[in-house]
């Protein structure tokens, strides 16, 4: 359900930073190097796969150390930029995209995208990867989403059951009890699409994993 207080009330950049940390950033670079891609992001990797990626361009918002992107660049993506809401992946991600020989070929953003979108140009294909779930105005976020993307928006968030919204209240308890300043959310996935829907773009795929749910819309032509 979507929460209309204001980002002040729930996730303050002191919050963002402290749950996306550079610490935490240092982990992530772990997993992948010896597991590769988490399974949501592989089933990401998989659908633009079939769709072709060679010579398109890439706009992901909060890609965090940029595992998606550095897979996607070795497929033939032509170029990535990567808007982080926060400074501590930087880096992380700039000595993987060096061991990756790929330094160069990711411009890097820090911005709250949803605020900045003037200065974030359009990309072939936009990816926000469980991202929307921490952010607490969907609308918003969803929809410079939507705008941005040229050709294919593709999402990832948690599917709506209620053992989902027992879980996840459960960790906002813990989170709010150690005053982390930051909140999860899981807003109606119907209300996600069609709040990009409302923009041009068409859903073609969606379906629910475990705890993720992973749809792709596209704009018609």
């Amino acid at each position: 359900m979507l929460d209309n207080r204001s980002m002040g009330d729930c996730c303050s950049p002191a919050g963002y930073r402290r749950m996306f940390s550079t610490r935490h950033a240092r982990r992530e670079i772990r997993r992948y190097e010896r597991r590769g891609l988490d399974t949501t992001s592989r089933r990401i990797l998989e659908l633009l796969k079939r769709q072709g990626v060679a010579g398109r361009t890439l706009l992901e918002v909060g890609g965090g150390i940029g595992a998606l992107q550095i897979e996607l660049l070795k497929m033939g993506m032509a170029a990535a930029v990567n808007v982080e809401i926060t400074p501590t992946y930087e880096e992380a991600a700039d000595s993987l995209l060096q061991r990756a020989g790929l330094a160069g070929h990711v411009e890097r953003r820090v911005m709250d995208f949803a605020d900045a979108t003037d200065s974030v140009g359009a990309a072939d294909i936009v990816i926000m990867n469980r991202v929307i779930c921490c952010y607490p105005d969907m609308p918003k976020l969803a929809a410079a989403a939507a705008a941005h993307s040229r050709q294919m928006l593709v999402l990832s968030f948690p599917k709506e059951r209620s053992w989902t919204r027992l879980g996840l209240a459960g960790g906002n308890l813990v989170l709010r009890a150690t005053r982390r300043h930051f909140k999860v959310y899981v807003h109606p996935p119907d209300g996600i699409l069609a709040t990009v829907e409302q923009h041009g773009l068409t859903t073609t795929f969606n379906q629910a994993g475990r705890f993720w749910q992973v749809a792709t819309l596209q704009r018609p032509g």
